[in-house]
């Protein structure tokens, strides 16, 4: 429904509240003490009406199916989703198969985009090779070089994020967390490859070798033309 000035409900002071309309909203209340699963059904009963906008008709159970996936983005229903919890990730289709989406495109796509910010509070994209290694879908390695810019503004800043984008199937993923610079012996060893001395001449020891950890606290993606953000412990 479009929230027209004239359908929009009202605050507690009187004044207009853009967020909701007349037929749920008045006075700072809801009208409606209800669940969303109970709103749902309410709503569904509307499908005829939703039709009449549409090019292919859908179904009762499709307008649900769809309810479902976005009710739980809308201010009111907005919950903390934490794809740890695999008893939240059973019952909500929003976050269906998150987990797997996750580890496919890290694993998959040949590219992640890591983002610094910088001193003057702004953010600095780069496109990189895809993680060297990952532990589940909080803790992301990298590789780069030690004299970078990107490694100066880690250090002075930790806050960082990840981003992977599958164009073919209109899929985004970002990640957000920080980053450490590690430079010991043993991380250096574990992701190092044979090839590596074309970037690296020096070996595993060269001095302009260093590896990125990230780890997530959280995320966005973007999938089915839905956004839907998630918590990870």
């Amino acid at each position: 429904m479009p929230l027209t000035d004239e359908i929009l409900g009202t605050n507690a002071d009187g004044s207009k509240n853009e967020d909701y309309c007349i037929y749920c909203y008045k006075d700072g209340k809801f009208l409606q003490d209800c669940t969303m699963e109970e709103m749902i059904e309410h709503c569904a009963q509307f499908v005829g009406a939703v039709n009449e906008g549409l090019e292919k008709p859908i179904t009762k159970e499709e307008y649900i199916g769809q309810m479902k996936a976005y009710f739980p983005q809308l201010k009111r229903w907005r919950q903390t989703l934490n794809v740890s919890n695999d008893e939240v990730m059973h019952v909500n289709p929003a976050l269906a198969g998150i987990k797997e989406l996750i580890a496919r495109m890290a694993d998959k796509l040949p590219i992640a985009f890591i983002s610094s910010v910088d001193q003057d509070g702004f953010p600095w994209a780069k496109a990189m090779l895809k993680p060297r290694k990952r532990e589940g879908i909080k803790t992301f390695y990298f590789t780069t070089n030690t004299f970078s810019i990107r490694v100066a503004q880690y250090k002075a800043n930790p806050k960082a994020c990840i981003y992977f984008c599958d164009a073919k199937g209109f899929k985004g993923m970002m990640l957000r967390g920080t980053m450490e610079v590690l430079t010991d012996a043993a991380s250096k060893e574990m992701i190092w490859r044979k090839g590596d001395t074309q970037y690296y001449p020096a070996g595993v020891t060269d001095p302009n070798y260093c590896v990125l950890k990230f780890t997530a606290i959280d995320g966005r993606f973007y999938s089915d033309f839905y956004p839907r953000s998630f918590l990870i412990d």
